[in-house]
């Protein structure tokens, strides 16, 4: 897998990704619908959010996925980070050097990449563009791979509920974005719907445009430690790369956490403190993205909505930490949770 590395300056950048994919003597043309012969799933790429590869959480996911179609399905996968304090430009600059390079599918990991995937689409029709967590751009090419957060959450607040002790437990967002408070909605929900008694903590480490509350784990761990010295004795972090430094304080704490987007319990980066991750609200952002090459390359390329729920499995809650699993009285209340929004007795709010 060749990755394109963060480097400070986006226009070296830009230079040294021509550059890479010159010496790897892939087309380098400048004709907007150019595709190379693996146009069919022989290479693909990833651009990655915000906190870049070994953020301990979203973005690794997403590399899981590329990895394994790697492994399983013989493409070649180039992974490409992104820079602070990056514009729209930018992303349209790296998702056209990706596609000019023959990468098919090349998905844009993050909504950010939403406004930049829609332009570069329309100028690539033979290629398809995943985009994950949106649904706003739409086209033939566009495959918006979506999930349904807030249910997952919903059975951590089930969880969060059932083992606090000082009836406190604290939410901390990375940006207080849509999509971040679909996970505040649903764990608020799922706290009050189980004990009614239990007060909600919410923070959010910043406010858009400033994003940089997913990639900072000084925020997280601050925002963590104010909420520890509130009472709170489980903290669920929904803040990428900022969410290590929150997991830290809590573990140091003898306190829960709750992760989100991968099993972060088993996470090599955050061993140190996995004994203090409870459990973690999981997104199957690793089979999405297989399953979007896969889709590719057998030439049936996916497109429009796809979406990831409990239904599916897209969504849930970890079961590594042996804490959690012996705790049955947990177990059975978030199954039962589980089973009535599958079933439809509960709808899981998207709004706090």
């Amino acid at each position: 897998m060749r990755r394109i590395t963060r480097i400070t300056a986006v226009g070296v950048m830009s230079a040294a990704l021509a550059l890479s994919v010159t010496a790897c003597g892939e087309s380098s043309s400048s004709s907007s619908s150019d595709t190379s012969s693996d146009s069919k799933g022989g290479k693909t790429a990833i651009a990655y959010d915000i906190g870049g590869r070994g953020d301990q959480s979203f973005n690794d996911a997403a590399y899981a996925g590329l990895s394994r179609a790697e492994k399983d399905l013989g493409v070649k996968g180039t992974e490409a980070e992104p820079t602070d304090g990056e514009s729209d430009a930018d992303k349209v600059q790296r998702l056209t050097s990706l596609a000019r390079a023959g990468n098919n599918p090349v998905i844009g990991v993050g909504f950010a990449y939403a406004p930049a995937i829609e332009k570069v689409a329309a100028k690539f029709p033979k290629v398809t563009f995943g985009i994950i967590d949106d649904s706003s751009v739409t086209g033939d090419n566009i495959a918006n791979i979506v999930f349904n957060e807030e249910q997952g959450s919903y059975l951590a607040g089930v969880a969060a509920a059932k083992v606090t002790k000082t009836k406190k437990v604290g939410f901390i967002g990375g940006v207080e974005t849509p999509l971040i408070k679909k996970f505040e909605a649903g764990f608020e929900q799922g706290v009050k719907d189980t004990d009614a008694s239990v007060n909600v903590l919410p923070q959010y480490l910043t406010q858009p445009p400033d994003f940089t509350g997913f990639s900072k784990p000084d925020l997280g761990k601050a925002a963590a430690q104010g909420q520890l010295d509130k009472g709170a004795d489980v903290v669920y972090s929904a803040a990428g790369l900022a969410g290590s430094g929150a997991i830290e304080a809590v573990s140091k704490a003898g306190k829960w956490n709750i992760g989100v987007d991968s099993d972060q319990y088993k996470q090599e980066g955050l061993t140190a403190y996995k004994e203090s991750i409870l459990t973690s609200v999981t997104k199957d952002v690793e089979d999405s993205v297989l399953n979007l090459i896969k889709s590719v390359k057998d030439g049936k390329p996916q497109s429009g909505e796809i979406r990831y729920g409990l239904d599916k499995d897209g969504v849930g809650l970890s079961t590594s930490n042996p804490a959690f699993t012996e705790m049955t009285d947990v177990i059975a209340a978030v199954d039962k949770a589980k089973k009535e929004i599958i079933d439809g007795a509960i709808t899981v709010k998207t709004t706090p």
